[in-house]
């Protein structure tokens, strides 16, 4: 009988391993703002708010890796309540159809935003853009885990982006 309840509780245990690496808050509450869209808007709003900057999250629906990020790392409440405290935070969808703005104010679909404006290819893309609207950051893929993805927060809050890259900035801090 102890072994039936010892192969029980460890079958339990490996069931829900996968299912605690998915527990948190929905990205697309508690991560990601609200937007009508305009990104030269936002950009005015960031300015007012004291923000560091803009993070756009450039995905698509069938996208693995985009899965990762918004199952394992984006619904972290760590994460979310740091990132939100210094960016203003937006998916864009690479084959979206929805009207926007970019920084300049010129007006696309979404999926030229992605593709004829910020050449996305592969995805996820994840991009910090400065309060002039200039890039200071893209990292294309998944992060590893949510570490790396706050290591990433603290490049550009800190400013490490203006001196050096982010990759040489990883190597340091281990």
């Amino acid at each position: 009988m102890r072994q039936l309840i010892a192969l029980c509780t460890l079958w339990l245990a490996l069931l829900s391993s996968p299912l605690q690496a998915q527990t948190g808050l929905d990205p697309y509450s508690h991560f990601f703002n609200e937007t009508f869209g305009n990104l030269s808007e936002e950009l005015q709003s960031a300015r007012e708010q004291g923000k560091s900057g803009i993070m756009l999250f450039f995905e698509m629906d069938e996208c693995p890796f985009c899965h990762f990020m918004k199952q394992n790392v984006l619904n972290q409440p760590e994460v979310q309540a740091y990132f939100r405290e210094h960016f203003l935070l937006f998916p864009i969808d690479i084959e979206g159809d929805v009207e926007m703005t970019d920084f300049e104010g010129h007006t696309m679909p979404q999926k030229d935003y992605a593709f004829k404006v910020n050449r996305v290819r592969a995805t996820p893309v994840i991009a910090f853009y400065d309060l002039d609207g200039q890039q200071t950051l893209r990292y294309t893929g998944r992060t590893a885990d949510v570490a790396e993805f706050m290591l990433m927060g603290r490049f550009i809050v800190e400013g490490h982006y203006k001196t050096t890259r982010f990759s040489k900035f990883k190597r340091e801090q281990h």
